[in-house]
């Protein structure tokens, strides 16, 4: 309860705050992609409901653009996930959300994998901030946040984070490989 009233508040002023500066990446999209600037993808959410993911459109023609790269690299093209927190589509901390397809492609739709989809899906979680990116990794710090969750775990995955648009995700990762205790 407390988490989603502080996901809900937390959004909605981030949202706020960051509109002037998303407003000039989405002009950025708009003139150097001439795309659409959105990128919007079903995923499979809390108890395996299907819902509507937004991000930054980051790749064209199957290839990420010269933009799309910086995107990632600092996360902002995943900012506009704001929007899934206030509908409640999303946690600002979780398990990432799945396509379909992953979630078959990685078979975590047996009975085994059911403990994973109680919670709602974050825009970061542990296994995003791992150096290793395999299906078992991803899988191990899933279960670990599942078991160990708390507002003080949250706090510390939203920290390390905020530094990715800073310091880019590589950086992050490797600082918190083999040093974070979970």
């Amino acid at each position: 309860m407390i988490k989603g009233i502080l996901d809900i508040f937390g959004a909605v002023i981030l949202l706020l705050l960051l509109s002037p500066f998303l407003l000039v990446v989405i002009i950025l999209i708009l003139i150097f992609e001439r795309d659409h600037p959105f990128f919007l993808q079903e995923r499979i959410g809390r108890e395996k409901q299907p819902f509507t993911i937004i991000k930054l459109r980051t790749m064209k023609n199957g290839k990420i653009t010269q933009l799309g790269s910086i995107l990632r690299k600092t996360g902002i093209d995943e900012l506009p996930q704001l929007l899934n927190i206030i509908k409640r589509d999303m946690s600002f901390v979780g398990p990432r959300p799945l396509t379909l397809g992953d979630v078959e492609r990685l078979e975590w739709d047996t009975d085994f994998h059911q403990k994973r989809w109680p919670v709602r899906p974050g825009i970061v979680g542990l296994a995003q901030l791992s150096p290793v990116c395999h299906k078992k990794m991803s899988w191990f710090y899933d279960q670990l946040y599942l078991e160990r969750q708390s507002l003080i775990l949250d706090f510390k995955i939203l920290m390390a984070a905020v530094m990715i648009p800073f310091t880019g995700k590589s950086f992050v990762k490797k600082r918190i490989h083999g040093k974070e205790k979970v």
